[in-house]
């Protein structure tokens, strides 16, 4: 069996681990290579011509979007993020990206079903990004009426492959598990900020981001930060 070979561009170390040993643990995947930003994302993937690129959208540095439209001339690129704002969702789609996943929205079998699909050319979407694809096909219906709206060419085949909600996903499970604040709290501990960075961003103190971490690990069952970021991910 010829293994397909994937690139994983992630700033979050943790986050880039989970997804090298989700998809290393198949029998047809390798990850060729881990990357922290779009430069390093397109070293690597000229060095080592994979099948996929797993790419997040925000990055220190070359970001993803930014990245996008010279790493699309070396593979095929999925973008796998936390970002679900349909602006950003669209501008991936026009710069070539050939999916769009959203963090917390499809299970980890999904995730290695979208990577060997979007090397055989048949594009994936979460919910999220499938919500920016219908209104962009909105859109163009509405172009006819308005000349200013640029027209946008959507085909069946691409909506045909929008993936379903995942209501029973591990992720789904550990969210649903949170309050509001928590569950603010648990995106910004897995994007990698510290307790100082959360409370600044919160507007509280870091006695109360101390507590609510402790309330979290608790409804997670985990130690760490690492730990429960994974199976915020859905990757535990």
């Amino acid at each position: 069996m010829t293994s397909l070979r994937v690139v994983v561009a992630d700033d979050n170390p943790v986050v880039r681990a989970g997804l090298t040993a989700l998809l290393s643990g198949r029998e047809d995947i390798t990850v060729v290579a881990e990357a922290a930003d779009g430069q390093e994302a397109f070293e690597a993937a000229s060095a080592h011509r994979p099948d996929v690129i797993l790419l997040d959208v925000r990055m220190p540095g070359v970001d993803g979007i930014s990245a996008l439209p010279y790493l699309v001339q070396l593979a095929p690129v999925v973008m796998l993020t936390y970002s679900r704002e349909s602006e950003i969702v669209e501008e991936a789609l026009r710069r070539g990206a050939n999916g769009y996943l959203v963090h917390g929205e499809f299970t980890a079998d999904q995730l290695v079903t979208a990577v060997r699909d979007i090397k055989q050319g048949r594009p994936h979407f979460t919910p999220t990004a499938a919500g920016a694809l219908l209104a962009r096909l909105r859109g163009t219906s509405n172009a006819t009426a308005n000349p200013e709206v640029p027209t946008v060419s959507i085909s069946s085949e691409n909506l045909s492959q929008v993936q379903p909600a995942v209501a029973q996903s591990s992720s789904y499970r550990s969210r649903s598990q949170l309050s509001a604040r928590e569950a603010e709290i648990m995106d910004l501990i897995a994007s990698g900020m510290n307790n100082q960075h959360i409370a600044a961003t919160c507007f509280i103190s870091e006695k109360t981001v101390k507590n609510h971490i402790n309330r979290i690990f608790a409804k997670l069952h985990s130690t760490s930060r690492s730990e429960a970021t994974a199976k915020w991910l859905g990757l535990g």
